[in-house]
């Protein structure tokens, strides 16, 4: 049995994974990774945001082939399958492999692929493709395995139209009809995504609010848009069972007594962990029910010499905020500037339009009894939206009347979650400099979307008094 020796040893070789890595070996640690699969990336590049995102891409340049009336002289509106469109994600899968293996070639990162599992703190057994079992031995381990779609034992996922986030990018056909349980952010992306490729499709919804996380005017705006778009969405519903029949359809029964039926049922609500077959009951850890682990502040598990980061600690469960949390679980080991606690990260939406925001809403304000105000900017009337061809959306700041400090960003519409970026540079300055006078004083590109922000100050600014 061939037996390594490292610094730190990081299983998972997602975004939280790699910036791990990066971080620990760019200090002069000696690293290895151990990654499931045959190659690296992790569910970020192979099942989750680089797919999704890549298919909601090439569905909406079909939406607008098919709707702007200059392409009338190319041809009349076209219809594409799902696995026409998922061609390109595959393209872009590829490339991201090709980018993310030279980046551990580089910094001189062994990668081990295999199955890792912890035979004590400080030793990981791998088990190769090949079956050949190796041991790696290091001071200190870090959790990145990720997260898969969390599947209830009362769901046939082996019936041949019963798929999850996972599984649906092996459809190889376009359903008519599509049900999609679970309206939280996967399941309104994938709504979007198959809207547009002209699906008849069910949001059911266990709650009773879009993404009621978000600001409400923006949650409610990304409801009426998937309605103008024949997204039916049922709020309130859970399932009393699904029921896959003989003929490929499917039938789904909820506890209210609806029954509805579609050629195929995306699963989207929740995800677990992945820890199980990681030997946590040889260290003395244990995973919730969800198959999270716990960690302090600073990315510690209970077990002082092993840390976990990404989908497997839960919240956010965001491929960026993964990587900054790995990042600063090397930083913490290696002593560096790179540590800090992962709280501010702006959430970004991949429905169509996108939605993205950052720090407060107009609910959180108005219940903590914060004086504000607010700016709006409407796509509709600035001049690079009405140029793309992209009129949907706002741009909403939410500022202190008093001091004039930014207290949320909230965008949707094209670009949103590249928008926001510039609001985030602005409340992430100390003290006046974290003030909506820095966008009515300062002079953007004519015409941007970045103009947006100017529009919304001296919206806001107005309505003071």
């Amino acid at each position: 049995m061939a037996v390594y020796n490292y610094d730190i040893v990081v299983l998972g070789s997602g975004p939280a994974g790699e910036g791990a890595a990066m971080n620990a070996a760019k200090h002069g640690k000696r690293v290895a990774v151990v990654e499931e699969r045959s190659v690296v990336g992790g569910n970020c590049t192979h099942l989750g945001t680089i797919p999704s995102k890549a298919l909601r891409n090439s569905v909406k340049q079909i939406i607008q082939f098919n709707t702007n009336p200059m392409f009338r002289q190319i041809g009349d509106p076209r219809w594409f399958s799902f696995p026409d469109v998922l061609k390109s994600a595959e393209l872009v899968m590829n490339k991201q492999v090709a980018s993310r293996t030279s980046y551990y070639a580089r910094n001189r990162v062994d990668l081990f692929f295999g199955k890792g599992s912890f035979a004590d703190e400080h030793t990981i057994e791998l088990v190769n493709p090949s079956g050949v079992v190796e041991k790696l031995i290091a001071k200190e381990v870090i959790i990145a395995t990720g997260s898969r779609p969390y599947r209830p034992a009362d769901v046939n996922f082996s019936h041949p139209r019963i798929y999850d986030s996972d599984t649906i990018l092996k459809l190889n056909h376009t359903p008519r009809s599509l049900i999609i349980y679970g309206a939280g952010v996967i399941g309104c992306e994938y709504a979007s995504i198959f809207c547009g490729l002209g699906v008849k499709v069910d949001l059911i919804d266990t709650r009773d609010r879009l993404l009621s996380f978000l600001d409400d005017e923006i949650s409610d705006a990304l409801s009426y848009h998937l309605r103008n778009n024949s997204v039916l969405i049922r709020h309130n519903e859970e399932y009393e069972k699904i029921e896959g029949l003989d003929n490929k359809g499917v039938v789904l029964h909820l506890k209210s007594g609806k029954r509805l039926k579609a050629d195929a049922l995306l699963w989207c609500n929740g995800r677990t962990g992945n820890t199980d077959g990681l030997g946590l009951e040889n260290i003395g850890l244990h995973a919730n029910s969800r198959g999270q682990l716990g960690v302090d502040e600073n990315y510690r598990t209970p077990v002082s010499n092993i840390y976990a980061v990404g989908d497997v600690i839960g919240w956010p469960s965001l491929a960026s905020a993964a990587f900054d949390q790995g990042r600063s679980a090397a930083g913490n080991i290696v002593s560096n500037d790179a540590w800090r606690f992962v709280d501010d990260v702006p959430t970004g939406i991949y429905t169509i339009p996108e939605i993205s925001s950052l720090g407060k809403n107009e609910r959180e304000l108005t219940e903590a009894k914060v004086p504000y105000e607010i700016g709006q900017a409407f796509f509709k009337n600035i001049a690079r939206a009405q140029i793309s061809g992209e009129p949907v959306g706002l741009l909403k700041i939410l500022f202190h009347r008093e001091t004039l400090e930014v207290l949320g960003i909230h965008c949707f519409g094209d670009q949103a979650a590249e928008i926001v970026h510039i609001g985030q540079a602005i409340m992430n300055q100390k003290d006046a400099a974290n003030s909506i006078q820095y966008f009515a004083n300062t002079t953007f590109n004519y015409p941007t979307m970045a103009e947006a922000y100017r529009i919304a100050a001296l919206d806001g600014l107005n309505r003071l008094f």
